[in-house]
């Protein structure tokens, strides 16, 4: 164990340092730091590299960009502390070096020539080493061969101390053991749902709702308001005055010959034999009435999901075989016919006519869309302009007299999603606004442009209770009513408890047998594994879900069966992801104690100027 993951660690790790060197910095505007005089910091005599370090936080910056949908700023990334996480993984790793220094570990040339020789950046057009293109890789990085052969020999050196280190860790029988029980324990459950029927609250005072309007303020609270003038232009305003030529239409309809123009399509399940001789012998069980197509499937460990084709085409089939099949008029199990995978039989169950749009038909929606397009890119080229006309201080009402661009106004709530808030781009910049901000230019999804002004806030207030009279009786109702289910509930299930089963109560029950941690059952409320498993064997809870009210009854709590094959199963995905979990906290145990030993440098300007080339 300990061997294969030493093994395997070498080749990611030299993956990585070639990935570094032959991708370099593309993404961002980041200089191109030498490898020589210039580092963040080091761990004894083992240096981190600015280059090193601008490498790492480019990466950690792409995955979040890709994440979140845009390229963080460095402030974001400072406020999320990326910087920091990424500088202690590369102090961890430059410890593990230095560490590897000092014990003198080190791999021959014969190993340093392999691993350089296997890499594909440095293979030519026939796939095997070429030497010139090696140098001229390294050339282009700044490296020579002997700079890039140490630093690749340093690597793995680091990576067998790194798999002594958390190699061939195993987490521990009794927490493996005691998780999967735990994921694995089912319970035995009835329940039902408390009817509204027989309950009807009195008629409440003019205190009694005042008293329920000043305890749930909140609910009859006006949100918070933000005032929003803005200027927008989309495709869909620009589109009706858009002419698109004859000739365009019918070349995009031609293109698109295939979306307009489906083929006939059969709905077939097909299941591939060996042999032949196997193939004939299930369809002579089938026309004898012996067994389905499902049923040879099964005899093979398959399911029927498994060998459903769905609807396809003759085209899709091939061949002859698609030929024998698409002849047959009437369904049924047909075969067998030799397909690219071997004899197959196919049970044919129904026929999905062929269906052909005319052009003329289509003409419309090619139109539209056409229409669309050329819009998007009408508004591409204005943008300059558009943004050149902000940047010198045109106001929004200037923009709508001297540009193709709409005026609008809008009072945005949080929950405001009509018209232009319905732009996930509007919301998020209204939301950021303040009134000391001047007008700029944004990108709707749709391909429109907009600007906005804060013209003010409202902020958030109690609407009067006089305005809200009924509706605070309807809100005081509602809650009246949960009220009086939840103490139907406890009666119910205090008596069920007792010995007296829901259903004898008058009541719907249902039950979920063997319901898992987590489980979902039909009909039932969201919450209920969720407070089965906080409620002990053979007593019952009472669980909320709106106005809904629901009493439950754990009528047994089963163990986990650690011998089931899926659980076991679990076990083996567990004991691999712990102990490699357990071996990452060893290294950076390991790693922080050699930092202890080494001592650590660390070059504050220059870990600020390589943020600075990310800004």
């Amino acid at each position: 164990m300990s061997t294969m993951l030493r093994s395997s660690g070498k080749s990611v790790t030299v993956w990585v340092l070639l990935a570094m060197i032959v991708l370099g910095l593309g993404g961002y505007q980041v200089g191109n730091f030498s490898n020589r005089g210039q580092s963040i910091g080091a761990v004894g005599e083992s240096e981190i590299t600015a280059r090193d370090y601008a490498q790492a936080l480019r990466q950690e910056i792409n995955a979040v960009a890709a994440q979140i949908g845009h390229a963080p700023s460095m402030s974001e990334v400072r406020a999320m502390g990326l910087d920091q996480v990424v500088q202690a993984q590369l102090f961890n790793t430059a410890a593990l070096s230095e560490q590897a220094r000092r014990l003198e570990l080190s791999v021959g040339d014969a190993e340093v020539s392999r691993q350089i020789r296997a890499a594909r950046p440095f293979q030519g057009a026939t796939g095997s080493f070429e030497r010139e293109t090696y140098r001229e890789v390294l050339r282009r990085e700044g490296l020579t061969e002997t700079e890039f052969e140490t630093r690749l020999r340093a690597d793995i050196a680091r990576s067998i101390l790194q798999g002594a280190v958390a190699g061939g860790v195993q987490a521990p029988a009794a927490l493996l053991d005691g998780y999967v029980g735990y994921l694995g324990e089912t319970r035995d459950v009835t329940f039902a749902e408390i009817p509204a029927e027989g309950i009807a609250p009195a008629s409440p005072d003019a205190a009694v709702l005042k008293a329920h309007y000043d305890a749930h303020l909140a609910e009859f609270t006006r949100p918070e308001t933000r005032e929003i003038s803005y200027v927008w232009l989309t495709p869909e305003m620009l589109r009706d005055g858009i002419a698109v030529d004859e000739a365009q239409l019918r070349a995009t309809y031609d293109e698109r010959k295939s979306d307009y123009i489906q083929p006939e399509r059969r709905r077939l399940s097909k299941l591939v034999f060996p042999t032949r001789t196997e193939a004939e012998a299930g369809m002579a069980k089938i026309a004898a009435g012996e067994a389905s197509l499902s049923d040879l499937a099964k005899e093979r460990g398959l399911s029927a999901a498994d060998i459903d084709l769905g609807d396809v085409s003759q085209d899709e089939i091939g061949g002859a075989a698609g030929e024998a099949v698409f002849a047959r008029t009437s369904p049924g199990v047909i075969g067998p016919y030799e397909t690219d995978l071997g004899p197959a039989l196919f049970d044919f169950q129904a026929v999905t006519p062929s269906e052909t749009t005319t052009f003329e038909e289509a003409r419309g929606d090619i139109a539209a869309e056409l229409a669309m397009e050329k819009a998007r890119r009408m508004i591409g080229d204005m943008t300059s302009d558009l943004e050149d006309r902000l940047a010198s201080g045109a106001t929004l009402e200037d923009m709508v007299k001297e540009t193709k661009m709409q005026a609008g106004k809008i009072s945005m709530a949080a929950d405001s999603r009509d018209g232009i808030a319905a732009y996930d781009a509007f919301r998020e910049a209204a939301a950021k606004a303040t009134t000391e901000d001047f007008p700029e230019l944004a990108v709707l999804e749709d391909g429109g442009v907009f600007a906005l002004r804060l013209d003010g806030v409202t902020a958030a207030a109690p609407i009067p209770f006089d305005q809200l009279r009924d509706k605070v009786e309807a809100s005081w109702r509602k809650a009246e009513v949960v009220k009086a289910k939840q103490a139907k509930a406890e009666a119910a299930g205090a008596t069920a408890v007792a010995g007296q089963t829901l259903a004898a109560q008058g009541l719907e029950e249902k039950s979920a047998p063997d319901l898992p941690r987590g489980g979902f059952v039909e009909g039932a409320p969201q919450g209920l594994a969720q407070t089965a498993f906080a409620t002990a064997a053979g007593q019952s809870a009472t669980l909320t879900e709106g106005e809904k009210v629901f009493v439950l009854l754990v009528r047994a709590v089963k163990p986990a069966d650690l011998a089931d094959p899926e659980l076991v199963q679990l076990r083996k995905t567990f004991d691999t992801r712990l102990g490699q979990m357990i071996g990452a906290d060893l290294a950076a145990f390991y790693a922080r104690a050699a930092q202890a030993e080494a001592g650590i440098t660390l070059d504050s300007a220059m870990i600020a100027a390589v943020q600075a080339q990310f800004q």
